[in-house]
C-alpha cells in the first residue's frame, strides 16, 4: 500500500488528468481480400466503420476523458469465408501505444495477433455489446463484439498499468468477465483454458493471477521508471530498464512459458535494442544475455546488435 501510494503522488501533476481522463483513439481495418465476390464489398467498409464507431464512441470507463489523452491503437481484422453463410474466420491483429513523457516518441504498448475469431455479420446489423450480458441470443453475433470489447478493455488496463501501480487492474477484471461469460458455440474458441496455452483466457489469467503479481510492477517499472525518466537521466534510465530485465528473468525462472512473458516482449525487440545500445559494456553484456534467454524469437537480434 505504501508503494502503491507513494507511486501515485510521484507522479501527481503529471499524470493527474490520464488518470481520470483516458479513451480509444482506435483505427480499424477490416482486410476482405479472401473472402471473394460473393459478397457486395460494401459490407466489409460498413462493418470497419462499424467497429471504428464500437471502440471510439462507446464509454469504457467512468471517468472523463480529453481528446489528446486518448489511447493510441489500431486493429487489423483480417477475414476468410467459411461454409457458413455471412460467417467468418478471422485474424485479428491488436497494437497500441502509449507516449513517452517529455518526447514525441509512442512506445509499443500491445502487439498481439488473435488467431481464434469467428462472428457472424450482416450488412447494418447493429454492433451491441453488454458487459452484464456478454454472450447475446446469436453467439455468433455477439462473439465479434465480445472479442473487441475484451481487447478494448486489456488495453486500457496496460496502459493504466504503466501509469500507476496495479492502475490497470479494474480493466482486467472487467475483460476476464468477457471471457468467463463468453459466448459458446460450435467453432468459438480462445476464451477457455483448454483452447489453447496462448489465448485471450490466459492473458487477462496471468494478469490477475496473485503469483504472477510481479509483473504489475514489471509494466510499471518498465514505462514509467525507466522510459519516461530517459529524457531527464538516461543512465538511471537504463539502469531501471535492467532492474525490469532482471525482474522478468527471476520471474520467468519461477514461471516458465506463462504467456505474459511471450506477451510482454511483442513489439518491443528495437526498442530495448536502441535503449541499450549506447550502455556501458557490461550493462550491454548482462542485457544481451537475458534478452536472449527470455525473448527467443529475436535473440539472433540482441546477439548481433547488443555485442
Amino acid at each position: 500500500m505504501i508503494k502503491y501510494i507513494s507511486s501515485l503522488l510521484l507522479i501527481g501533476a503529471l499524470s493527474a488528468n490520464h488518470l481520470k481522463a483516458q479513451e480509444l483513439n482506435a483505427r480499424v481495418t477490416v482486410n476482405s481480400n479472401r473472402v471473394g465476390n460473393t459478397v457486395p464489398r460494401s459490407t466489409f467498409q460498413t462493418l470497419q466503420n462499424a467497429l471504428t464507431n464500437f471502440l471510439n464512441n462507446r464509454k469504457w470507463t467512468k471517468n472523463v476523458f480529453q481528446p489528446v489523452e486518448k489511447i493510441d491503437c489500431n486493429f487489423l481484422l483480417n477475414l476468410q469465408p467459411t461454409n457458413e453463410a455471412n460467417v467468418y474466420s478471422a485474424s485479428l491483429t491488436v497494437q497500441a501505444a502509449r507516449p513517452v513523457l517529455n518526447t514525441t516518441y509512442l512506445s509499443p504498448l500491445v502487439n498481439f495477433q488473435d488467431e481464434d475469431i469467428l462472428f457472424k455479420y450482416i450488412e447494418f446489423q447493429q454492433l451491441e455489446f453488454n458487459d452484464n450480458r456478454v454472450a447475446g441470443i446469436d453467439a455468433q453475433i455477439s462473439n465479434l463484439t465480445a472479442s473487441f470489447a475484451y481487447y478494448a478493455y486489456l488495453i486500457l488496463g496496460f496502459d493504466f498499468d504503466s501509469y500507476a501501480l496495479k492502475g490497470g487492474e479494474p480493466y482486467f477484471q472487467l475483460a476476464q468477465n468477457i471471457v468467463n461469460n463468453a459466448p459458446e458455440a460450435r467453432g468459438i474458441s480462445g476464451w477457455k483454458p483448454f483452447d489453447g496455452i496462448r489465448n485471450r483466457y490466459w492473458i487477462v489469467e496471468n494478469m490477475l493471477n496473485s503469483r504472477y503479481t510481479i509483473m504489475h510492477d514489471i509494466f510499471y517499472n518498465y514505462y514509467r521508471m525507466s522510459l519516461d525518466k530517459l529524457y531527464e537521466d538516461e543512465n538511471a534510465g537504463r539502469a531501471e530498464m535492467l532492474n525490469v530485465l532482471n525482474l522478468l528473468s527471476s520471474f520467468n525462472a519461477d514461471n516458465p512459458n506463462t504467456m505474459i512473458n511471450q506477451f510482454f516482449f511483442q513489439g518491443k525487440t528495437t526498442e530495448l535494442i536502441k535503449i541499450f545500445s549506447k550502455a556501458q559494456p557490461q550493462d550491454k553484456l548482462r542485457a544481451s544475455e537475458l534478452l536472449q534467454k527470455m525473448d527467443l524469437t529475436n535473440a539472433g537480434r540482441y546477439k548481433t546488435e547488443l555485442q
